[in-house]
């Protein structure tokens, strides 16, 4: 699969599907979300078994992420969880049918913000019926129980919307993503996470100019690449935009996930997507599946970089992530891991070479290629262009047809008159073989063998 060239006809369509990529529970996982307010947050920690495989624990003796705005577009966060407490700096709405400030939980998976959000900067809270608390703001410690993200001193921006079933507040899935961008960059977000994802590798030309916009604004997008579970057998939009940072999914064994993981050249490092946990909507928590949770995962050590390295370009956060990864599968980039198994210390703490080249592109140079247009005024542009905007590349010609010649007519007849004649012949031989056979002594009936066939498992190869 390539980094697609939109179409805007055939994604109009495809990109209505765009649901949330990951974080289905299973129905024992469910019997586990409603019995969770019950339980004691302290088992949810010890569960989090990517802080120390990942390398996370030990990037945070160099950064926990202050001063670092990371934008969730979702389907909301709850910021009245306890692990999220004093965690959110603001928020919006672009759906049209959430409430004020991205907080309240919409759409098909409405828990799905939360859990992520938790992944990315919980900071836990401290057990039932003690005095203390996580001080709000940043450089807040971190309690002993529930859930931490992986830069637990970053801030959140909540930007809700609502996808995956037929939106009430009448805005599409084309409109919001856009939107969504464009408010996370302009209210000072340093990352962006979209834990979103489509069946289709192409997106609609109307978002052209919001990530053009992200990347001349020096903002790092993480997406997720999706999951194969969900129809997703390849990469699918947004995580096929040039210059995002794509994340694939691993199984907990740390090999690609076969259920939770698609493929593409898109993809820039692969991070845990089985047996997660996370937060849910009004305190609850659950463990969770997808790419959705791998991609958090990997903003979060965005979220450490920047906050270490506040003047350091986006392409060079992300060039520090996949060239410090740890290679898998096909020797260099291929398209399970990317460039490999996230290792969030090694991002934190290798010497690497410094780049102004994003190793995942550009979307300004792909839109000087394939839309023909000008970056800098599709940037520049007051709003999004409408998506059923006409193609800018030439439509396809069809060859004028040329007269046969009379060789091209007279060939064919030669060639029937003469595989006509052969048949004769053959038939000829076979019979005068026949009638000396038959005249021939002990003659008898043909004995006829039926052959062995190797047996068919149902569904099988022979």
């Amino acid at each position: 699969m390539t980094r697609a060239t939109a179409r805007p006809r055939r994604t109009a369509s495809a990109l209505m599907a765009l649901a949330l990529a990951g974080g289905t529970f299973t129905a024992a996982l469910t019997d586990a979300v409603l019995a969770a307010p019950a339980a004691h947050a302290d088992s949810w920690r010890d569960k989090e078994y990517w802080l120390a495989e990942s390398g996370i624990t030990k990037a945070w003796e160099v950064s926990k992420g202050a001063n670092v705005k990371v934008a969730v577009i979702d389907s909301g966060v709850d910021g009245t969880h306890p692990d999220l407490k004093g965690v959110l700096s603001g928020g919006a709405d672009v759906s049209g049918a959430g409430g004020p400030g991205g907080q309240e939980s919409i759409g098909l998976k409405s828990e799905h913000g939360t859990l992520v959000a938790t992944m990315l900067a919980g900071r836990g809270h401290q057990p039932a019926g003690s005095t203390a608390s996580p001080s709000p703001g940043p450089g807040s410690s971190v309690g002993p129980d529930g859930i931490v993200g992986v830069a637990p001193e970053a801030q959140l921006l909540s930007v809700s919307t609502w996808l995956g079933s037929a939106n009430p507040g009448g805005k599409s899935d084309q409109d919001q993503i856009p939107e969504a961008v464009r408010w996370a960059v302009d209210n000072g977000a340093r990352v962006i996470n979209i834990s979103l994802g489509s069946t289709s590798p192409e997106w609609p030309q109307s978002w052209d100019a919001a990530f053009l916009y992200a990347e001349q604004k020096d903002v790092v997008i993480v997406a997720a690449a999706g999951n194969r579970i969900g129809g997703n057998v390849q990469v699918g939009a947004p995580a096929t935009i040039p210059g995002v940072l794509t994340v694939a999914g691993l199984n907990r064994q740390g090999a690609a996930s076969i259920d939770s993981s698609s493929q593409g050249i898109s993809i820039g490092v692969a991070a845990p997507a089985e047996n997660l946990v996370g937060g849910l909507p009004a305190g609850g928590y659950a463990e969770w599946a997808g790419t959705s949770g791998a991609t958090p995962i990997v903003s979060g050590v965005a979220a450490l970089i920047r906050s270490k390295w506040p003047e350091m370009p986006a392409s060079q956060v992300i060039n520090r992530i996949v060239s410090t990864a740890r290679d898998a599968g096909a020797a260099g980039k291929d398209p399970l891991y990317g460039f490999g198994v996230l290792d969030a210390e090694a991002a934190l703490k290798a010497d690497v070479p410094e780049t102004k080249i994003n190793p995942l592109g550009s979307i300004s140079d792909w839109i000087r290629v394939h839309r023909r247009g000008n970056p800098a005024t599709t940037a520049a542009a007051a709003g999004p262009a409408p998506s059923s905007a006409a193609p800018t590349l030439p439509d396809a010609t069809v060859p004028a047809a040329e007269a046969p010649s009379q060789l091209d007519n007279a060939v064919p007849a030669m060639v029937v008159l003469g595989f006509g004649g052969l048949f004769v012949c053959i038939v000829g031989a076979a019979a005068i073989q026949l009638r000396r056979a038959m005249r021939g002594p002990g003659a008898g009936p043909a004995s006829l063998e039926t052959g062995v066939l190797d047996p068919l498992e149902p569904g099988g190869q022979p």
